[in-house]
């Protein structure tokens, strides 16, 4: 194809957008505004679908053909290249297309909807989908469903801005594509409703449901028309639950817990360690590349996300995932399958760990299916195994699993119930989902408060998107609060200053400066011993600023947060507080300001 036509082909394709976002506007101008949020929530959920299938096609693609490299060339190290390929395509795309810098995890959202007023980059509406495909799609050991989230979130976010919506309709449809990306990617629309829910937006009313369960459901019913089930994470078969094995069920969902919190320790000590090293990407990219190489040649069902891997397990032939391994010679000893499964749940992390520190692009929703899948199989098989059990299912155990870990990890146990119970095509499952996912979520928040992808956020004290009086303080800057204002009163061996200053100003509390302006204390004229001194023009002319003076009941430094200062004044019972910086006095705080524009925030903040 020439150069000429394919500017061209450009050219009408950019006349065509224009031609819809006008129509759009016209729309806008003729429906109410809730029949236009109707409206643009199906057009958001289409987008996000869209997004979805280019993804996962692609990775899809890439995936079949290791396959067919690795059948054809009969070595198990061909696959252990392309990760290798992908993390280093994927590093020089952020640097040279994309400034440098890709925003990774699903916090993003959050701290876009908390701190940012539910506004992302325009760039997330591609940046995600070129970089997590090549390394997902070239076997890097990581998930698609936080970009696919992120590029749907990007997709509601600047549709809403490029239609001049407000922040709380901007919220919603940052939710939305949330919501559709999910529901498109494993074709589980009431699990994207209830993730957008449980894990973006903190609280919302009930008529916010409608337009993210549209959403939604645009998103699966554009995947289920357009992409190969095959793609998908789907499981036909299910045996039915036996309440026999409900204490199995109840242990499953207590290491799920543990493996949740031993995932999220291991991932982020993986992350300090290459946040840390004093090296360029590109060797940074190769050395973490590297390792995983090496992983994924003894660990294969390492390479990608691992759904095929997961579908291995469920079937009733779980000795094929030894093949193309070093052990593919013990397919059917079920000892040595077990070891393997149990090595492979625990360096998983690792592996996902090497690809995204090393400057791979990907999620944690995919490993921790991987590893909870992995886990689940584990336990049913051992206690099969030992005797212990007459039979329990296998199938079973490696799907509850899932829910089980990816419950604990992300702090969303409903997500977790609904979306296996989709995927399995029925609800037989219900009450052991319930069981492991709850069991699970509790012991993991009782030792990791804050979800796995928040948890840096958190200990920054920058968002906390499940309270959300939290959320509308941490949007506060100090800086915006403090008067500049204010009447200094020089020292002094006599008070005829402050009378003359008072009779112009309606302040009640005056600053004490030296001559270098440090701060030496605060007269308040609410004082009424003060006031019995100002009304005496003898006492005023023999007075000194330092007798009447009193030392601040608390100070506040220019850089701390909302929070830390609204303690200090409840502390001191007062309104007015002076502000340092550096150690020199720059002004006042008022509580009453402060107060009244987290008000008018949590007006805002209620999506309807």
């Amino acid at each position: 194809m020439s150069v000429q036509k394919k500017k061209s082909i450009l050219q009408l394709l950019g006349r065509s957008f224009k031609k819809l976002e006008r129509l759009v506007f016209i729309l806008k101008s003729l429906l109410t505004p809730r029949q236009f949020i109707y409206f643009s929530c199906v057009l958001v959920g289409i987008s996000s679908a869209l997004a979805v299938i280019i993804l996962k096609a692609f990775a899809h693609l890439v995936y079949n053909f290791a396959q067919y490299l690795n059948n054809l060339l009969h070595l198990p190290y061909s696959n252990s290249i392309l990760p290798i390929i992908g993390i280093l395509v994927t590093v020089v795309i952020v640097k040279k297309l994309l400034d440098g810098s890709i925003q990774k995890g699903t916090s993003h959202i959050m701290y876009a909807v908390a701190k940012k007023g539910g506004i992302m980059p325009v760039k997330q509406m591609y940046s995600q989908i070129l970089t997590s495909s090549f390394t997902v799609g070239l076997g890097g050991s990581a998930g698609l469903e936080s970009p696919i989230t992120i590029t749907g979130a990007a997709f509601g976010s600047n549709y809403a801005q490029n239609y001049r919506l407000t922040y709380k309709d901007r919220s919603l449809l940052l939710a939305c594509g949330v919501a559709s990306g999910i529901a498109a990617a494993f074709n589980a629309p009431i699990a994207g409703v209830l993730f957008a829910i449980e894990v973006v937006l903190a609280e919302i009313s009930i008529t916010a449901f409608i337009p993210i369960m549209i959403s939604a459901a645009t998103g699966a019913l554009v995947s289920t028309i357009i992409l190969n089930e095959d793609i998908l994470l789907v499981f036909k078969q299910g045996e039915d639950f036996d309440y026999h094995n409900i204490p199995q069920y109840i242990i499953l969902g207590l290491l799920s817990g543990f493996m949740s919190i031993y995932y999220s320790r291991i991932f982020r000590k993986v992350e300090h360690h290459f946040s840390n090293l004093k090296m360029g990407q590109y060797r940074r990219a190769l050395y973490g590349a590297a390792i995983l190489a090496g992983l994924i040649f003894l660990f294969p069902s390492l390479f990608g996300e691992g759904y095929e891997s997961i579908k291995t397990l469920a079937n009733a032939n779980p000795g094929k995932i030894l093949e193309n391994t070093l052990l593919s010679d013990f397919k059917s000893n079920q000892w040595i399958l077990l070891f393997f499964v149990g090595i492979t749940m625990m360096i998983k992390v690792y592996a996902t760990g090497l690809t995204l520190g090393s400057g791979g692009n990907g999620g944690n929703f995919a490993p921790s299916l991987f590893v909870g899948s992995y886990l689940g199989f584990f336990i049913a098989q051992l206690s099969n195994l030992l005797g212990i059990t007459k039979h329990l299912s296998v199938s079973n155990f490696t799907l509850v699993g899932m829910a089980g870990v990816l419950s604990g990890l992300f702090h969303a146990p409903l997500t977790a119930i609904f979306l296996i119970a989709e995927i399995t095509s029925g609800y037989n499952l219900m009450v052991p989902l319930m069981i492991v996912s709850s069991v699970s979520f509790a012991i993991s928040k009782r030792f990791e408060p804050y979800s796995f992808d928040i948890k840096h956020l958190a200990d920054k004290g920058e968002v906390f998107t499940n309270d959300k009086d939290k959320n509308i303080l941490t949007s506060l800057h100090i800086s915006s609060f403090i008067l500049t204002n204010y009447k200094a009163i020089p020292e002094s061996n006599s008070l005829e200053n402050l009378v003359e200053i008072i009779k112009y100003s309606d302040d009640t509390v005056f600053p004490v400066l030296n001559e270098k302006k440090e701060l030496l204390g605060l007269i308040n004229l609410d004082d009424h011993k003060i006031r019995t001194i100002i009304f005496s023009a003898f006492k005023v002319k023999y007075t000194s600023t330092h007798e009447i003076m009193q030392a601040p009941k608390e100070i506040i430094r220019h850089n701390e947060n909302i929070e830390c200062v609204l303690d200090k004044f409840e502390k001191t019972d007062t309104s007015l507080l002076p502000v340092f910086k550096n150690g020199v006095f720059i002004g006042f705080i008022n509580k009453t300001m402060i107060l009244e524009k987290y008000r008018s925030q949590l007006k805002e903040m209620v999506i309807e």
